[in-house]
């Protein structure tokens, strides 16, 4: 009985050291966006795991998909908590503040590739 307690303590152990938060990491301020070098990465590691091909709506798999979904606003509307059209994306948690205030600059700015 000792060592099943033992095993269930080691177990519960390593499952809460092994767990890791789903949020994103605060990116430093960028003053110029661009698509290739700023909008792009972050598009390809939080959006195109579902937003490609033909999976969800938009597709946002190059500069002119991103281009035009922060255009018409749906994509801004999507990641920003501030505005209400619908879930917060991405559905893994939402991005930071400095990343969200960088996708209105570079839309502000004319959407840079």
């Amino acid at each position: 009985m000792k060592n099943i307690q033992i095993l269930l303590i080691l177990i519960s152990s390593i499952f809460i050291v092994s767990c890791e938060s789903n949020t994103y990491s605060d990116i430093a301020v960028v003053t110029n966006p661009t698509y290739s070098a700023n909008i792009g990465p972050i598009i390809k590691s939080s959006c195109t795991s579902c937003h490609s091909g033909n999976a969800q709506s938009p597709n946002l798999e190059t500069y002119a998909e991103v281009k035009d979904a922060t255009i018409n606003g749906e994509l801004i509307c999507r990641i920003d908590q501030t505005q209400a059209c619908g879930r917060v994306m991405p559905q893994s948690g939402s991005m930071p503040k400095t990343t969200i205030a960088m996708f209105l600059l570079w839309q502000t700015q004319g959407c840079q590739n």
